[in-house]
């Protein structure tokens, strides 16, 4: 099966069942990253990544990795430091921000595929209502509320898909990702979309599915409406363990 070169004027993907097996379900080549191509794809289950050196690339995993949100694993390390609270954590107040950051994460070892035309890309997702970010702040010497965690995604009604996340403190990262879950707990909402599993996920309970069920469970979360203020900028609680 040949792989599929988007138009430049056609928002259309192919279907995701003709996606490569290997590698990782890459789907398609070429278009751009507009808006609503972007809406488009996501809400088929497709998402871009690529390097500097790629042309743009679209994917579609087979299996798929996800996390429930009633098996996120909360650690007994991560459990002590939840009930210290040690951070703030805040909804949609620091989005670029968040993205730059996550471009240029420390522990990244293989450069990074958020390149400028991507952030460029979500930023404008994110003016219009479609990518989120969560923020986890840390007072420093000066008492000043200092970025030290955080990660961004693309939410289409009660379909959020996670792209990237960074910390410079212990467990922020953890902590965004228990605040996400909560948050969308509050909607109903039971899965996050984490596209290809890694370490750190899994850790977290994530786990793989098919693309066929993957579909399923996103055209449900698609489905389900959120409320108009549900991704207003504001703080949000973490709740303790109680045990």
């Amino acid at each position: 099966m040949s792989l599929y070169q988007l138009s430049d004027n056609n928002l259309a993907f192919p279907p995701v069942e003709h996606a490569l097996t290997e590698p990782n379900g890459l789907l398609a080549v070429g278009g751009d990253l507009h808006p609503q191509r972007l809406i488009n794809a996501y809400s088929q289950g497709i998402f871009p990544w690529f390097s500097e050196s790629d042309p743009l690339m679209w994917w579609s995993p087979n299996p798929r990795a996800i996390i429930k949100l009633s098996d996120l694993r909360i650690n007994r390390t991560l459990r002590k430091a939840l009930k210290k609270s040690p951070y703030k954590i805040t909804l949609n107040t620091a989005f670029e921000e968040v993205i730059a950051r996550c471009a240029n994460a420390p522990f990244r070892d293989d450069g990074t595929w958020i390149l400028p035309e991507m952030q460029s890309a979500y930023v404008n997702l994110h003016q219009l209502g479609f990518a989120h970010s969560i923020e986890v702040w840390q007072k420093n010497s000066v008492d000043v509320p200092e970025l030290v965690g955080g990660l961004y995604g693309v939410a289409i009604n009660g379909f959020f898909s996670g792209e990237s996340m960074f910390y410079t403190s212990p467990n922020a990262s953890k902590f965004a990702l228990v605040a996400l879950a909560e948050l969308l707990r509050s909607s109903e909402v039971d899965f996050i979309d984490c596209q290809l599993l890694n370490d750190f996920l899994a850790d977290m309970g994530a786990t793989e599915i098919s693309r066929e069920n993957f579909l399923a469970l996103k055209q449900t979360a698609i489905n389900k409406s959120v409320a108009a203020t549900f991704w207003q900028p504001r703080e949000l609680s973490v709740n303790k363990p109680s045990a």
